[in-house]
């Protein structure tokens, strides 16, 4: 019998920890680490080894008591090393027996390394020169790589840390700091600790101080985090809801950043009171603080007790501070905060259930909480664009993966931190939130997370917790639509009675054969239709469990299946039943329908086209009906939607100009109606509106909206005045200033992309940077890449170089061309896979397909196989939904210019 891979790959339970003493000296003279651990070991199953994780470090000699035994100390060469699983075995003469208790004490060195995961380094400005902090990025797997631990979620212990710096810089880790000194080795050492720096000083006289930190609860190691460097801090706090205890806040950040902190500080204090309401559960730390990190590459992370992020998602510049930051911000230090309950507390037991985390973090964290603070975000709606139909698209692939997926290894663990554990664990979760009730289902989770404190749990645990709350029969609910790939579409035909209604599994290459298509899914239709008063009422009750059914009403009056947009499916309607919803839609007064329902309606459109189930040219006909529309949140989807058309026909110079054209006349007059200049009194989707509609117009080519915009960044160029660019219009007056621009502005984006301080800033110029229509510029673009962006940006660059449609070949070529150089400053960063799928999703032909598949052959994909192949079904099925509507397409703009 052999041993299945995941096994493999896991750990022995033949121990488990139960605590560890962590002792970190750090050196950021000379980038350098070191320490012990000593780590209290409970034998589960009578053994003779011990197997621990470990990478990237130095071992030295290892120790071993238990009670009643003399110490067993061996040199680190009696370790067998497994570098491919990560691991080390010790061999032992003699045998533990179950029950036992054992201490095993390694120490160990290491470099403080640039790879942004482990313990490594960031940059920063100090007195006008570059200087080192050191942070730790321990998700999913990288603790090991810091000290040797059992480095598995469900292997929680509790982490005495004791940190060791140079004197004048800050000390920080998950708990509060219980004591500060200067280590004096003229006095006899009173700890362990001591006794190990006075033998490493050895007489040297250097200058060290420790910090030793409170003992954290039971804790996954993936969530342990310190940090040491010239830290300040913002300071606040909230006052407990359930026990009245005041806690302090921090924001901690280098001197140049500390001043765009103030808005997330106050994000912190407001939703952690909310958070303890919900889930009944007071936040269990002493304090919690944020730490800005500038190399913080995977967005940010949610270490209990010090969260940490990147300037991007955790900081906004008053000076510049548009509201796309703002809701990013928010969104991203709600979603860190959600975590401390729902992954820190409770803590899903493998990573096939990192769903469970990210996913609720995303609904409660971006959705449900952030709703009570923001309510002018319109954040159920923008949920829609932003999570759902991403989700949609990419599991409409054959490339497509689970919600629970298996994790045989670190290489698959690290490729499912994507749209499907994120955005479409978070849409099935908001779907049975509204099917159940928002009450009933928080009041499930706040059960599931008092059932299960400190603990680890997998799906059925939280299924148990919310049918304890509903009485409901959850995991019949739920089961498919976490445990298979893919999502229905619910096809609609009328009958002389009613409605029919059958599901199959939807592809964006066409309808599903068989094999692919045997999957049943649980399906709320929640069906709105007209009452006797004719306002709308919704059905919640309508359920699609099998796979067709007929469901009698009166269909003379308007009717809609997925009320507001809430259900994870794509609905299918006859050509004749869409446009009487369409047409009802549209009214700007007394709709049955929501805008969530117009958003729902425009998103599912150019997907079912593109599987070939209906017309392209019916979306068209479709968002023709909202020209009059005003919430920004459905010009938004109308936007996205004839961006993708664009994106896909780039190539196809007419249809790119008839689109253009269409674009010009839905967005010029809302930019001739509501101007450029921002108010801070209005609204936010009027702001959100207004810029929206400018990008627009100006990405289609109006004449007055570039030379307006070109005007304002001139001033800027010739003066330094930037007061004439509105935060809000950074990112396209950047990008049309390069689109037209030379040398003047190529330095000017250079220059402050390495100087700037400000993320938003620093995000346009890269915008600029990708933007420019001559080779030269384009070269010196890709040079600066080589030599002077940050390998977390890299994906950015790629995002706007791939945005400028006169160069998308050429930039797929040089990616292509570069690539080992690429890969290898990207393989360890959470960005590898949006690395190597956003210069190559832009192709479109078939030859296309053939040679990008052709590229990889030889190379060892192991690390992006999974994002790869989706990446090669979307060439394909753009390729196929190419040849399938180019005369449709041309056909729609003809008869619209012959009508």
């Amino acid at each position: 019998m052999t041993t299945p891979p995941d096994l493999e790959y896991r750990l022995p339970t033949n121990l488990k920890p139960k605590h560890y003493d962590l002792t970190v000296r750090t050196d950021l003279e000379k980038l350098k680490f070191d320490g012990f651990v000593e780590v209290t070991l409970e034998v589960n199953d009578e053994t003779d080894t011990i197997t621990f994780n470990t990478a990237e470090l130095t071992l030295g000699s290892i120790s071993i008591t238990s009670p009643g035994n003399e110490p067993y100390i061996q040199p680190a060469s009696a370790l067998c090393i497994d570098k491919v699983a990560e691991r080390a075995t010790l061999k032992l003469p003699f045998v533990f027996s179950r029950g036992s208790t054992l201490h095993l004490n390694i120490a160990f060195e290491g470099d403080v390394n640039a790879t942004r995961k482990g313990y490594f380094r960031s940059t920063h400005k100090r007195d006008g020169q570059t200087s080192y902090y050191a942070v730790t990025q321990f998700a999913p797997t990288a603790a090991r790589s810091a000290f040797p631990c059992w480095d598995e979620p469900a292997l929680k212990a509790t982490f005495a840390t004791t940190l060791i710096s140079r004197p004048g810089t800050v000390n920080l880790n998950n708990m509060p700091s219980v004591s500060e000194v200067e280590f004096d080795p003229s006095i006899p050492a009173s700890s362990k600790t001591d006794s190990w720096l006075a033998d490493k000083l050895a007489g040297a006289s250097d200058k060290w101080k420790i910090t030793k930190f409170q003992t954290t609860p039971l804790m996954s190691t993936y969530i342990v985090a310190y940090a040491n460097g010239y830290f300040t801090y913002l300071e606040g706090s909230y006052k407990s809801p359930l026990s009245g205890n005041v806690r302090p806040l921090r924001l901690y950040a280098t001197e140049d950043l500390i001043d765009q902190a103030e808005f997330v500080m106050s994000v912190k204090e407001r939703v952690l009171p909310l958070y303890e309401k919900v889930f009944d559960i007071e936040y269990p730390l002493p304090k919690l603080d944020t730490l800005v990190v500038s190399d913080f590459e995977s967005g940010a992370m949610e270490n209990w007790g010090l969260i940490m992020g990147s300037p991007r998602t955790l900081l906004v510049d008053p000076k510049t501070a548009d509201v796309s930051s703002k809701k990013m911000v928010a969104s991203v230090e709600s979603h860190e905060i959600a975590h401390m309950w729902f992954g820190n507390i409770t803590t899903t037991f493998w990573w096939d259930h990192l769903y469970l985390n990210e996913g609720f973090a995303s609904l409660m964290g971006e959705v449900i909480i952030l709703d009570k603070i923001f309510p002018e975000f319109k954040v159920h709606a923008n949920f829609i664009s932003r999570h759902l139909n991403n989700a949609l698209n990419l599991d409409a692939k054959l490339s497509s993966h689970p919600i629970e997926v298996e994790c045989p290894d670190a290489n698959m663990i690290n490729q499912i931190f994507d749209a499907l554990s994120y955005s479409k664990a978070a849409s099935v979760l908001r779907m049975l939130s509204d099917y159940v009730g928002e009450d009933k289902f928080l009041k499930g989770v706040s059960i599931y997370l008092k059932d299960h404190l400190y603990q680890n749990t997998v799906t059925d645990d939280l299924w148990k917790g919310i049918q304890a709350a509903t009485n409901l029969d959850i995991p019949n609910l739920m089961n498919n639509w976490v445990q298979k790939m893919g999502f229905p579409v619910v096809t609609v035909t009328e009958t002389s009675g009613g409605i029919h209604v059958r599901q199959d599994r939807f592809l964006e290459s066409g309808p599903a054969l068989p094999k692919d298509n045997e999957t049943i899914w649980t399906i709320p239709l929640c069906l709105v239709t007209a009452g006797p008063d004719g306002k709308p009422v919704v059905d919640r009750s309508v359920v699609l469990d099998i796979r067709e059914k007929t469901i009698p009403f009166d269909t003379s009056k308007p009717y809609k299946l997925n009320s507001g947009t809430v259900g994870v499916y794509r609905v299918l309607y006859t050509p004749e039943r869409l446009a009487v919803i369409a047409k009802e839609a549209a009214k700007p007064q007394g709709s049955l329908f929501t805008f969530e329902d117009r958003i729902g309606l425009i998103n599912d459109s150019p997907a079912l086209a593109k599987a070939g189930l209906v017309q392209l040219s019916s979306t068209l006909t479709l968002i023709d009906n909202f020209r009059n529309e005003t919430e920004f949140l459905v010009w938004s989807s109308i936007s996205d939607c004839l961006g993708m058309i664009v994106s896909t026909w780039w190539e196809h110079e007419n249809i790119v100009n008839h689109l253009n054209a269409l674009r010009k006349e839905f967005f010029v007059p809302i930019v001739k109606r509501l101007g450029y200049e921002y108010s801070e009194t209005e609204d936010v989707s009027v702001k959100e509106l207004r810029t929206r509609a400018i990008m627009q117009a100006a990405e289609a080519g109006n004449e007055g909206v570039i030379e307006e915009l070109r005007g304002r960044f001139d001033h800027f160029l010739k003066t330094g005045d930037s007061s004439r660019i509105p935060a809000d219009l950074l990112n396209i007056t950047y990008k049309i200033a390069g689109k037209y621009g030379g040398q003047a502005e190529w330095d000017l984006f250079a220059s402050s992309y390495t100087q700037t301080t400000t993320a938003t800033i620093k995000r346009a110029s890269m915008v600029g940077l990708g933007a420019f229509q001559e080779d030269n510029y384009i070269e010196q673009t890709f040079g600066f890449m080589e030599t002077r962006a940050k390998d977390q940006d890299l994906v950015y660059f790629f995002m706007a170089l791939a945005s400028n449609l006169k160069y998308r070949r050429y930039s797929t070529r040089k990616f292509k061309e570069s690539f080992d150089s690429y890969f290898k400053r990207v393989e360890t960063l959470f960005t590898l896979q949006y690395t190597i799928q956003i210069p190559l999703e832009v192709l479109t032909t078939k030859q296309d397909l053939e040679e990008t598949a052709e590229f990889f052959k030889g190379k060892d994909t192991s690390k992006y196989d999974m994002t790869l192949q989706q990446t090669l079904d979307t060439i394909s099925s753009k390729a196929l939904w190419i040849k399938r509507s180019t005369d449709d397409l041309l056909g729609w703009f003809e008869n619209r210019q012959s009508a």
